[in-house]
């Protein structure tokens, strides 16, 4: 089993950044492929952004590619999302997940944590 925690979520203005963060207990990480996602009110949940076991290759979805940053800390067992260059519409619960059971865009994880909330007001 493994709980994931994520923090770092907040109120900001347009063109300001944040930096998520997901805490990843009860068993490694550092085999697992690590994903963001985020859910707007009455939307979807989306991809955001992924990144491979040892970090050598991520993914973004079109809207945040070249704002947004995946990386990760094996060692400390930890997700990160810096995101860059906030739009309005980048308002949203951001949850990271672990164990893909599909595609990696796909919202198909064994693994997620409860979501932060991030708002950029305009």
């Amino acid at each position: 089993q493994v709980q994931l925690e994520e923090s770092g979520g907040g109120l900001v203005q347009t063109g300001d950044s944040l930096r998520l963060s997901c805490a990843a207990s009860g068993r490694t990480i550092s085999s697992s492929r690590m994903t963001w996602f985020r859910q707007a009110p009455g939307k979807e949940r989306e991809f955001v952004a992924t990144i491979a076991p040892t970090g050598d290759s991520t993914y973004y979805s079109d809207s945040v590619k070249g704002r947004f940053t995946i990386s990760r800390d094996n060692a400390k067992n930890a997700l990160y999302l810096q995101m860059n260059s906030l739009k309005p519409e980048d308002t949203a619960v951001y949850y990271c997940a672990a164990g893909s059971q599909s595609s990696y865009f796909t919202p198909k994880y064994r693994y997620w944590g409860q979501g932060t909330q991030g708002t950029v007001s305009s």
